[in-house]
């Protein structure tokens, strides 16, 4: 660096030299004043080429001390040292921050690893040794996928879809304790993973669904009991008593209901995959059309619409109780008049199943949560239908075991579009349609 100012500086002190001595020559075939004038301006401008040459030597020397005074060049060499004290300040205020996020990081209970856009880490805390058996320095620069050796996990990551967390994995230290693992991107590329210790909260939850299989299998029993003795009484013998016994067996028929959707949930919630076949989709929608007759008694106008012959790869009997609790949704909320349309159809590729209806719409603030075990967007609309709050939260269960998602489209006043979207693996061939 010091070679090129020495270079420049020549340069310009030969431009200059050439200059001042067409200067000189002209100050001395004018003679006189004019000459000593165009000295002292040659004087004056090799001094300020010679202060220059030292300006830019310091500037590149990164020196924060200077022996130059005067007011015009000991202003011009406070300058960059003012710069560089400020750089400095700023550099040691992010040290400390660095610093005192590491000191937080590594005290955090949750395993935190920092990775780049590769997924080698480049960091981690002491929990990340204990959860996921990580050793520093060795691992540093590794692959996570390969420390950590999951095929959930390696998928996930490559997914590179991160919304949601990755919940039930076993820690590599030890199967019996159950992670969480979460992906924040943040800065160039780079992902801060984040494992929590899920034991406890996943033991809870068992025994949550345990406690509601048990209770809802006691309660089926006494509910058929009840609801066979409520049939057997006659109203004619005390016509006063006919709208209590119609009431009671409105509601133990929707306590059943609820009791055997209770169990259905559970029996889902323990299931990892279902039993696999060929489902004839233009007999399924037959089907679910017939029923929704059955339940409207000419209320509405329902259609079918099979705009593709490919049939789905999935569990009948768990796919027609998705379906058909979409179609009776569609049933219930829908007003007098209304239309219903089940469509069968591809969607760049994936086969989507899904139900439009004209009735009352879901408001945006709503969405989110419907699908949440007895949510409802309005109490009273729903025990007026019969409905059991637990419809969606059914048919999101049966669509995750499919590796499906749920799609909701709605505007209050206009209606809504439940779709079922299943990948494009589970596309089968057409066969003969047959009813279920």
């Amino acid at each position: 660096m010091n070679g090129r100012v020495e270079r420049a500086f020549a340069l310009s002190l030969w431009r200059a030299a050439g200059i001042f001595g067409v200067a000189l020559l002209l100050g001395a075939v004018a003679g006189g004043l004019a000459w000593w004038l165009f000295a002292a301006a040659a004087g004056q401008l090799a001094e300020l080429f010679w202060r220059l040459r030292r300006y830019g030597l310091w500037l590149q020397s990164g020196s924060r001390r200077s022996d130059e005074g005067g007011a015009l060049w000991g202003a011009l060499y406070r300058i960059p040292a003012l710069r560089q004290r400020r750089e400095l300040a700023r550099r040691r205020r992010l040290v400390q921050l660095l610093r005192a996020f590491r000191t937080t990081a590594a005290a955090l209970p949750d395993a935190t690893v920092v990775l780049d856009g590769g997924g080698a880490i480049l960091w981690f805390n002491a929990a990340a040794t204990r959860l996921l058996g990580l050793s520093y320095p060795h691992d540093i620069g590794g692959h996570f996928s390969n420390l950590v050796r999951s095929p959930r996990v390696t998928r996930w990551l490559e997914s590179g879809d991160w919304s949601e967390s990755l919940m039930d994995v076993p820690a590599p230290v030890d199967d019996a304790v159950r992670l969480g693992l979460r992906i924040i991107p943040y800065a160039q590329g780079q992902r801060l993973l984040v494992a929590r210790d899920m034991s406890k909260l996943m033991q809870l939850e068992q025994v949550r669904r345990d406690f509601v299989a048990n209770v809802s299998h006691e309660l089926r029993t006494p509910l058929t009991v009840v609801h066979g003795y409520l049939d057997l009484i006659e109203p004619d013998q005390s016509p006063e008593l006919e709208p209590i016994l119609l009431e009671l067996r409105s509601q133990s028929r929707r306590m059943t209901q609820i009791v055997e959707d209770l169990l259905t949930l559970s029996r889902l919630e323990a299931q990892d995959s279902l039993p696999e076949e060929r489902v004839a989709m233009a007999g399924m929608l037959q089907t679910l059309r017939r029923e929704a007759e059955a339940l409207s008694l000419g209320r509405h106008a329902i259609s079918i619409a099979l705009r593709t012959d490919v049939d789905l790869n999935g569990s009948p009997k768990e796919l027609h109780s998705a379906f058909s609790n979409l179609v009776s949704n569609a049933v219930r909320y829908t007003p007098a008049g209304g239309r219903i349309e089940i469509r069968w159809e591809l969607r760049d590729g994936q086969p989507v199943f899904s139900v439009s209806d004209t009735g009352q719409g879901i408001a945006p603030s709503h969405l989110p949560r419907v699908t949440e075990r007895f949510y409802r967007v309005s109490s009273s609309r729903s025990r007026d239908t019969g409905g059991t709050g637990l419809g969606l939260s059914i048919v999101k269960h049966v669509l995750q075991l499919h590796q499906a998602r749920l799609a909701i489209e709605s505007e209050v006043g206009v209606g809504s579009t439940f779709s079922c979207i299943f990948g494009a693996e589970r596309v089968c061939a057409a066969t003969a349609s047959e009813e279920i």
